[in-house]
């Protein structure tokens, strides 16, 4: 029975043994919105360290804590190094915290925010800065065609909400 219980402690440990979650190289480049994600995103880590040491901590929960403290030391160090950037350039061209819309060579017109890492959704139309597509199109202007995996797109609009 014993050696029961000294698996199921086992278990607990090796899941409260969380590894840190990966912290880009890149510089930490956000936009308005992403600054005030991150910080929603630290105070919520807070809140859950709170919750875990009022609930026992590691005495009682060991995941949730090891989860919480994780989570803590993420945000704080995306905070830290948060480096809030606005466009400044041309209107017409690509820079980051602009959206840019493109036609692919099928005829299928996208759009894209280029954003930080932190806030980059691609499914609600957001790309961090890092990616290889914003990579290609960073810097062009309206009207330039560049190749993105190896296809050809063509830059139709740019702006704070480009639809092209």
């Amino acid at each position: 029975m014993a050696v029961a219980f000294t698996r199921e402690e086992d278990y607990e440990s090796q899941a409260a043994d969380l590894p840190d979650r990966p912290v880009s190289a890149h510089p930490n480049l956000v936009t308005a919105s992403g600054l005030a994600a991150i910080e929603a995103e630290l105070a919520a880590a807070r809140a859950a360290y709170a919750q875990a040491q009022t609930e026992g901590g590691i005495s009682a929960d060991r995941t949730a804590m090891a989860r919480a403290t994780r989570d803590l030391r993420y945000w704080s160090q995306r905070r830290a190094n948060a480096q809030l950037t606005q466009p400044d350039g041309d209107a017409d061209r690509v820079l980051f915290g602009r959206t840019v819309a493109f036609e692919r060579e099928d005829g299928r017109r996208q759009s894209f925010r280029i954003v930080g890492e932190d806030e980059a959704d691609p499914a609600r139309g957001s790309v961090s800065y890092v990616s290889p597509l914003a990579r290609a199109l960073l810097g062009k202007v309206v009207g330039d065609v560049v190749s993105v995996n190896g296809a050809e797109v063509e830059i139709v609009a740019v702006g704070q909400d480009a639809v092209g």
